[in-house]
Protein backbone atom coordinates (compact mmCIF):
# COMPACT_ATOMS: atom_id res chain seq x y z
CA UNK A 1 0.00 0.00 0.00
CA UNK A 2 1.23 3.48 -0.87
CA UNK A 3 0.44 6.29 1.58
CA UNK A 4 -0.64 9.46 -0.23
CA UNK A 5 -0.77 13.01 1.15
CA UNK A 6 -3.08 15.29 -0.84
CA UNK A 7 -2.06 18.91 -0.31
CA UNK A 8 -4.95 21.09 -1.44
CA UNK A 9 -7.56 18.37 -1.05
CA UNK A 10 -10.61 20.64 -1.30
CA UNK A 11 -9.67 22.05 -4.74
CA UNK A 12 -10.54 20.63 -8.14
CA UNK A 13 -7.29 18.67 -8.49
CA UNK A 14 -7.70 17.37 -4.94
CA UNK A 15 -11.21 16.15 -5.76
CA UNK A 16 -10.00 14.38 -8.90
CA UNK A 17 -7.13 12.80 -6.98
CA UNK A 18 -9.44 11.45 -4.29
CA UNK A 19 -11.74 10.08 -6.97
CA UNK A 20 -8.84 8.12 -8.51
CA UNK A 21 -7.60 6.95 -5.09
CA UNK A 22 -11.11 5.76 -4.24
CA UNK A 23 -11.03 3.44 -7.25
CA UNK A 24 -7.80 1.77 -6.12
CA UNK A 25 -8.14 1.22 -2.38
CA UNK A 26 -6.11 -1.97 -2.67
CA UNK A 27 -3.10 0.06 -3.86
CA UNK A 28 -3.37 3.45 -2.13
CA UNK A 29 -4.19 4.73 1.33
CA UNK A 30 -5.13 8.38 1.98
CA UNK A 31 -2.53 9.37 4.55
CA UNK A 32 -3.14 13.12 4.92
CA UNK A 33 -5.53 15.74 3.57
CA UNK A 34 -4.97 19.48 3.74
CA UNK A 35 -6.88 22.69 3.11
CA UNK A 36 -6.27 26.36 3.80
CA UNK A 37 -9.17 27.42 6.02
CA UNK A 38 -12.20 25.40 4.91
CA UNK A 39 -12.67 23.30 8.03
CA UNK A 40 -16.08 21.87 7.15
CA UNK A 41 -15.22 20.73 3.60
CA UNK A 42 -12.01 19.17 4.90
CA UNK A 43 -13.83 17.51 7.77
CA UNK A 44 -16.31 15.98 5.34
CA UNK A 45 -13.44 14.58 3.26
CA UNK A 46 -11.86 13.13 6.39
CA UNK A 47 -15.10 11.38 7.32
CA UNK A 48 -15.21 9.87 3.84
CA UNK A 49 -11.54 8.92 3.35
CA UNK A 50 -10.34 8.44 6.96
CA UNK A 51 -6.81 9.88 6.66
CA UNK A 52 -4.38 9.64 9.54
CA UNK A 53 -3.72 13.41 9.48
CA UNK A 54 -5.53 16.59 8.45
CA UNK A 55 -4.02 20.06 8.09
CA UNK A 56 -5.64 23.50 8.06
CA UNK A 57 -2.73 25.64 6.98
CA UNK A 58 -4.56 28.97 7.31
CA UNK A 59 -5.92 28.38 10.83
CA UNK A 60 -3.96 29.22 13.97
CA UNK A 61 -6.57 28.60 16.69
CA UNK A 62 -7.88 25.11 17.25
CA UNK A 63 -11.01 25.74 19.35
CA UNK A 64 -13.03 22.52 19.15
CA UNK A 65 -11.75 21.55 15.70
CA UNK A 66 -9.32 18.96 17.05
CA UNK A 67 -12.12 17.00 18.66
CA UNK A 68 -14.23 17.03 15.48
CA UNK A 69 -11.37 15.77 13.34
CA UNK A 70 -10.44 13.14 15.92
CA UNK A 71 -13.99 11.81 15.69
CA UNK A 72 -13.39 11.51 11.94
CA UNK A 73 -10.22 9.52 12.65
CA UNK A 74 -7.70 12.25 11.81
CA UNK A 75 -5.15 14.10 13.91
CA UNK A 76 -5.45 17.82 13.11
CA UNK A 77 -2.41 20.03 12.52
CA UNK A 78 -2.62 23.81 12.11
CA UNK A 79 -0.57 26.38 10.23
CA UNK A 80 1.89 26.20 7.31
CA UNK A 81 4.30 24.02 9.31
CA UNK A 82 1.69 21.26 9.16
CA UNK A 83 1.97 21.15 5.38
CA UNK A 84 5.72 20.64 5.48
CA UNK A 85 5.36 18.03 8.23
CA UNK A 86 2.98 15.97 6.08
CA UNK A 87 5.02 16.44 2.90
CA UNK A 88 8.13 15.09 4.61
CA UNK A 89 6.57 12.58 7.05
CA UNK A 90 8.51 9.30 7.08
CA UNK A 91 5.32 7.26 6.64
CA UNK A 92 4.21 9.24 3.58
CA UNK A 93 5.20 7.73 0.23
CA UNK A 94 3.81 10.23 -2.29
CA UNK A 95 2.62 13.82 -2.20
CA UNK A 96 0.04 15.38 -4.48
CA UNK A 97 1.19 19.02 -4.55
CA UNK A 98 -2.04 20.75 -5.55
CA UNK A 99 -1.99 23.96 -3.50
CA UNK A 100 -2.58 26.93 -5.79
CA UNK A 101 0.04 29.67 -6.02
CA UNK A 102 3.13 30.54 -4.03
CA UNK A 103 1.55 29.07 -0.90
CA UNK A 104 2.49 25.60 -2.13
CA UNK A 105 6.21 26.23 -2.61
CA UNK A 106 7.60 25.36 0.84
CA UNK A 107 5.69 22.09 1.20
CA UNK A 108 6.62 20.98 -2.33
CA UNK A 109 10.28 21.66 -1.55
CA UNK A 110 9.94 19.72 1.70
CA UNK A 111 8.56 16.71 -0.18
CA UNK A 112 11.42 16.85 -2.69
CA UNK A 113 14.07 17.10 0.02
CA UNK A 114 12.50 14.14 1.82
CA UNK A 115 12.75 11.95 -1.30
CA UNK A 116 9.04 11.52 -1.92
CA UNK A 117 7.24 10.80 -5.15
CA UNK A 118 6.11 14.36 -5.88
CA UNK A 119 3.05 14.63 -8.10
CA UNK A 120 3.30 18.28 -9.03
CA UNK A 121 0.13 20.14 -9.95
CA UNK A 122 1.39 23.32 -8.24
CA UNK A 123 3.17 24.83 -11.23
CA UNK A 124 4.05 27.96 -9.26
CA UNK A 125 6.63 26.02 -7.24
CA UNK A 126 8.63 25.35 -10.40
CA UNK A 127 7.98 28.82 -11.77
CA UNK A 128 9.30 30.50 -8.62
CA UNK A 129 12.10 28.11 -7.74
CA UNK A 130 12.63 25.61 -10.56
CA UNK A 131 16.39 25.16 -10.08
CA UNK A 132 16.03 24.86 -6.30
CA UNK A 133 13.22 22.33 -6.55
CA UNK A 134 14.90 20.12 -9.14
CA UNK A 135 18.18 20.21 -7.22
CA UNK A 136 16.35 19.30 -3.99
CA UNK A 137 14.71 16.38 -5.78
CA UNK A 138 18.04 15.14 -7.10
CA UNK A 139 19.77 15.43 -3.75
CA UNK A 140 16.85 13.92 -1.84
CA UNK A 141 16.23 11.10 -4.29
CA UNK A 142 12.71 12.30 -5.07
CA UNK A 143 10.83 11.57 -8.29
CA UNK A 144 8.99 14.62 -9.65
CA UNK A 145 6.11 13.61 -11.90
CA UNK A 146 4.00 16.23 -13.71
CA UNK A 147 0.24 16.30 -13.19
CA UNK A 148 -0.64 19.30 -15.39
CA UNK A 149 -2.27 17.66 -18.40
CA UNK A 150 0.18 19.31 -20.81
CA UNK A 151 3.34 18.34 -18.97
CA UNK A 152 2.08 14.88 -18.24
CA UNK A 153 1.36 14.49 -21.95
CA UNK A 154 4.92 15.57 -22.79
CA UNK A 155 6.25 13.16 -20.17
CA UNK A 156 4.33 10.29 -21.78
CA UNK A 157 5.74 11.18 -25.22
CA UNK A 158 9.28 12.06 -24.06
CA UNK A 159 12.15 9.67 -24.80
CA UNK A 160 15.79 9.95 -25.89
CA UNK A 161 16.22 13.67 -25.26
CA UNK A 162 19.13 13.95 -27.67
CA UNK A 163 16.72 13.34 -30.57
CA UNK A 164 14.07 15.83 -29.47
CA UNK A 165 13.72 19.05 -31.49
CA UNK A 166 11.06 20.74 -29.36
CA UNK A 167 7.98 20.20 -27.26
CA UNK A 168 4.61 21.72 -28.10
CA UNK A 169 2.24 22.70 -25.30
CA UNK A 170 -1.38 23.02 -26.34
CA UNK A 171 -3.76 25.66 -24.99
CA UNK A 172 -7.51 25.88 -25.37
CA UNK A 173 -7.43 29.66 -25.77
CA UNK A 174 -9.92 30.01 -22.93
CA UNK A 175 -13.31 31.71 -23.09
CA UNK A 176 -12.12 34.83 -24.97
CA UNK A 177 -10.25 33.25 -27.88
CA UNK A 178 -12.57 34.89 -30.43
CA UNK A 179 -13.98 37.79 -28.40
CA UNK A 180 -13.41 41.14 -30.14
CA UNK A 181 -10.43 42.85 -28.54
CA UNK A 182 -12.38 46.02 -27.83
CA UNK A 183 -14.79 44.06 -25.62
CA UNK A 184 -12.16 42.46 -23.36
CA UNK A 185 -11.96 45.44 -20.99
CA UNK A 186 -15.56 44.84 -19.95
CA UNK A 187 -15.46 41.11 -19.25
CA UNK A 188 -16.51 39.99 -15.77
CA UNK A 189 -14.96 37.49 -13.36
CA UNK A 190 -17.90 35.16 -14.02
CA UNK A 191 -17.20 35.21 -17.75
CA UNK A 192 -13.47 34.70 -17.22
CA UNK A 193 -14.09 31.71 -14.94
CA UNK A 194 -16.40 29.97 -17.43
CA UNK A 195 -13.79 27.79 -19.11
CA UNK A 196 -15.14 26.03 -22.23
CA UNK A 197 -13.50 22.63 -21.57
CA UNK A 198 -12.13 22.30 -18.03
CA UNK A 199 -13.58 22.60 -14.53
CA UNK A 200 -11.00 24.57 -12.52
CA UNK A 201 -10.66 26.98 -9.61
CA UNK A 202 -11.25 30.70 -10.10
CA UNK A 203 -7.62 31.80 -10.12
CA UNK A 204 -6.44 29.22 -12.64
CA UNK A 205 -9.52 29.88 -14.78
CA UNK A 206 -8.55 33.55 -15.06
CA UNK A 207 -4.98 32.50 -15.84
CA UNK A 208 -6.34 30.36 -18.65
CA UNK A 209 -8.36 33.30 -19.99
CA UNK A 210 -5.24 35.53 -20.09
CA UNK A 211 -3.03 32.59 -21.14
CA UNK A 212 -0.73 33.34 -18.22
CA UNK A 213 -1.44 29.76 -17.23
CA UNK A 214 0.28 28.64 -20.41
CA UNK A 215 3.13 31.06 -19.79
CA UNK A 216 3.66 29.58 -16.34
CA UNK A 217 3.57 26.13 -17.93
CA UNK A 218 6.34 27.14 -20.35
CA UNK A 219 8.53 28.03 -17.37
CA UNK A 220 7.51 24.80 -15.62
CA UNK A 221 8.39 22.79 -18.74
CA UNK A 222 11.81 24.39 -18.92
CA UNK A 223 12.74 22.85 -15.54
CA UNK A 224 10.85 19.58 -15.83
CA UNK A 225 12.40 18.69 -19.19
CA UNK A 226 15.62 20.78 -19.12
CA UNK A 227 14.93 22.50 -22.43
CA UNK A 228 15.78 26.06 -23.52
CA UNK A 229 12.84 28.46 -24.02
CA UNK A 230 13.17 28.41 -27.81
CA UNK A 231 12.50 24.66 -27.77
CA UNK A 232 9.15 25.10 -26.00
CA UNK A 233 6.31 26.13 -28.31
CA UNK A 234 2.68 26.97 -27.54
CA UNK A 235 -0.20 26.40 -29.95
CA UNK A 236 -3.93 27.00 -29.54
CA UNK A 237 -6.00 23.82 -29.71
CA UNK A 238 -9.61 24.70 -28.82
CA UNK A 239 -10.85 21.11 -28.48
CA UNK A 240 -8.43 20.19 -25.61
CA UNK A 241 -8.08 16.64 -26.91
CA UNK A 242 -4.38 16.71 -27.85
CA UNK A 243 -2.78 17.64 -24.54
CA UNK A 244 0.73 18.22 -25.87
CA UNK A 245 3.26 16.92 -28.37
CA UNK A 246 6.94 16.13 -28.77
CA UNK A 247 8.64 16.75 -32.11
CA UNK A 248 11.76 14.72 -32.96
CA UNK A 249 14.65 15.51 -35.28
CA UNK A 250 13.43 13.07 -37.93
CA UNK A 251 10.14 14.98 -38.32
CA UNK A 252 8.06 12.62 -36.18
CA UNK A 253 5.56 14.19 -33.80
CA UNK A 254 4.20 12.09 -30.93
CA UNK A 255 1.07 13.33 -29.18
CA UNK A 256 -0.99 12.25 -26.18
CA UNK A 257 -4.77 12.39 -26.58
CA UNK A 258 -7.63 12.00 -24.12
CA UNK A 259 -10.84 13.65 -23.09
CA UNK A 260 -10.22 16.75 -20.94
CA UNK A 261 -10.31 15.11 -17.51
CA UNK A 262 -7.66 15.70 -14.84
CA UNK A 263 -8.07 12.14 -13.60
CA UNK A 264 -6.09 10.90 -16.62
CA UNK A 265 -2.76 12.61 -15.77
CA UNK A 266 -3.33 12.06 -12.04
CA UNK A 267 -3.79 8.32 -12.51
CA UNK A 268 -0.72 8.17 -14.75
CA UNK A 269 1.49 9.99 -12.23
CA UNK A 270 0.20 7.93 -9.32
CA UNK A 271 0.82 4.54 -10.93
CA UNK A 272 3.83 5.29 -13.15
CA UNK A 273 5.35 3.21 -14.71
CA UNK A 274 2.18 1.12 -14.48
CA UNK A 275 -1.33 2.12 -15.59
CA UNK A 276 -4.56 2.14 -13.58
CA UNK A 277 -8.20 2.99 -14.25
CA UNK A 278 -8.70 6.76 -13.96
CA UNK A 279 -12.47 6.75 -14.25
CA UNK A 280 -12.29 9.08 -17.25
CA UNK A 281 -14.56 8.57 -20.23
CA UNK A 282 -12.67 6.78 -23.03
CA UNK A 283 -11.90 8.85 -26.10
CA UNK A 284 -14.03 7.94 -29.12
CA UNK A 285 -12.17 9.23 -32.18
CA UNK A 286 -15.17 8.61 -34.43
CA UNK A 287 -17.12 11.33 -32.64
CA UNK A 288 -14.49 14.03 -33.28
CA UNK A 289 -15.39 16.19 -36.24
CA UNK A 290 -12.03 17.99 -36.31
CA UNK A 291 -8.92 18.84 -34.35
CA UNK A 292 -7.64 22.34 -35.08
CA UNK A 293 -4.46 24.22 -34.18
CA UNK A 294 -3.49 27.87 -34.49
CA UNK A 295 -0.76 30.24 -33.39
CA UNK A 296 -1.44 32.37 -30.30
CA UNK A 297 -2.60 35.94 -30.91
CA UNK A 298 0.02 37.94 -29.01
CA UNK A 299 -2.10 41.10 -29.00
CA UNK A 300 -4.89 39.13 -27.32
CA UNK A 301 -2.60 37.22 -24.94
CA UNK A 302 0.29 39.49 -23.88
CA UNK A 303 0.79 37.47 -20.69
CA UNK A 304 2.34 34.67 -22.72
CA UNK A 305 5.12 36.97 -23.95
CA UNK A 306 5.66 38.30 -20.43
CA UNK A 307 6.25 34.75 -19.20
CA UNK A 308 8.83 34.05 -21.92
CA UNK A 309 10.51 37.35 -21.04
CA UNK A 310 10.74 36.42 -17.35
CA UNK A 311 12.06 32.95 -18.19
CA UNK A 312 14.82 34.38 -20.36
CA UNK A 313 15.68 36.99 -17.73
CA UNK A 314 16.14 34.18 -15.22
CA UNK A 315 16.98 34.45 -11.53
CA UNK A 316 14.06 35.75 -9.51
CA UNK A 317 12.23 37.23 -12.53
CA UNK A 318 9.79 34.29 -12.79
CA UNK A 319 8.98 34.68 -9.07
CA UNK A 320 8.27 38.37 -9.69
CA UNK A 321 6.06 37.46 -12.65
CA UNK A 322 4.10 34.94 -10.60
CA UNK A 323 3.63 37.29 -7.63
CA UNK A 324 2.45 40.18 -9.80
CA UNK A 325 0.03 37.89 -11.59
CA UNK A 326 -1.45 36.60 -8.33
CA UNK A 327 -1.99 40.15 -7.08
CA UNK A 328 -3.51 41.32 -10.38
CA UNK A 329 -5.82 38.31 -10.72
CA UNK A 330 -7.03 38.70 -7.15
CA UNK A 331 -7.81 42.36 -7.83
CA UNK A 332 -9.72 41.40 -10.99
CA UNK A 333 -11.72 38.74 -9.16
CA UNK A 334 -12.58 41.34 -6.52
CA UNK A 335 -13.71 43.71 -9.31
CA UNK A 336 -10.98 46.24 -8.47
CA UNK A 337 -9.14 45.83 -11.77
CA UNK A 338 -10.38 45.37 -15.33
CA UNK A 339 -9.39 42.21 -17.16
CA UNK A 340 -7.16 44.04 -19.65
CA UNK A 341 -5.17 45.68 -16.84
CA UNK A 342 -3.86 42.34 -15.58
CA UNK A 343 -0.93 42.18 -18.05
CA UNK A 344 -0.23 45.90 -17.53
CA UNK A 345 0.24 45.40 -13.79
CA UNK A 346 2.51 42.42 -14.43
CA UNK A 347 4.62 44.22 -17.03
CA UNK A 348 5.07 47.30 -14.83
CA UNK A 349 6.03 45.13 -11.86
CA UNK A 350 8.60 43.22 -13.92
CA UNK A 351 10.04 46.53 -15.00
CA UNK A 352 10.29 47.96 -11.49
CA UNK A 353 11.53 44.97 -9.47
CA UNK A 354 15.08 44.04 -10.41
CA UNK A 355 15.72 40.33 -10.87
CA UNK A 356 18.42 38.89 -8.64
CA UNK A 357 19.99 35.49 -8.17
CA UNK A 358 17.57 32.79 -7.01
CA UNK A 359 20.24 31.01 -4.99
CA UNK A 360 18.06 29.93 -2.09
CA UNK A 361 14.49 29.95 -0.84
CA UNK A 362 15.05 33.17 1.09
CA UNK A 363 15.99 35.07 -2.06
CA UNK A 364 12.97 33.73 -3.91
CA UNK A 365 10.56 34.63 -1.10
CA UNK A 366 12.11 38.11 -0.76
CA UNK A 367 11.55 38.74 -4.47
CA UNK A 368 8.01 37.41 -4.13
CA UNK A 369 7.27 39.85 -1.27
CA UNK A 370 8.80 42.84 -3.06
CA UNK A 371 6.85 42.05 -6.23
CA UNK A 372 3.57 41.75 -4.33
CA UNK A 373 4.08 45.17 -2.76
CA UNK A 374 4.96 46.69 -6.13
CA UNK A 375 2.01 45.08 -7.89
CA UNK A 376 -0.41 46.14 -5.16
CA UNK A 377 0.85 49.71 -5.56
CA UNK A 378 0.20 49.58 -9.28
CA UNK A 379 -3.32 48.28 -8.72
CA UNK A 380 -3.95 51.20 -6.36
CA UNK A 381 -2.57 53.70 -8.86
CA UNK A 382 -4.78 52.25 -11.55
CA UNK A 383 -7.80 52.64 -9.27
CA UNK A 384 -6.79 56.24 -8.65
CA UNK A 385 -6.56 56.95 -12.37
CA UNK A 386 -9.88 55.22 -12.99
CA UNK A 387 -11.59 57.32 -10.31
Amino acid sequence: MMNIAVLGATGSVGASTLDVLGRCTDRYRVFALTAHAGAEPLLELCRRHRPRFAVLSGVSEQRDLGRKFKEAGAELLLGPAGLEAMASHPDCDAVMAAIVGAAGLASTLAAARAGKRVLIANKEALVMAGPLLMRAAQEGGARVLPVDSEHNAVFQCFSEKQFIKKIVLTASGGPFRTTPLEKLAGVTPEQACAHPNWVMGRKISVDSATMMNKGLEVIEARWLFDLAPERIEVVIHPQSIVHSMVEYLDGSVIAQLSNPDMRVPIAHALAYPERIDSGAKPLDLTTLSSLTFEKPDHARFPCLDLAYHALRAGGTAPAVLNAANEVAVEAFLERRLPFTAIPAVIEETLGSVAAGAAGDLGAVLAADSEARRAAAGRVQRFLGRAA
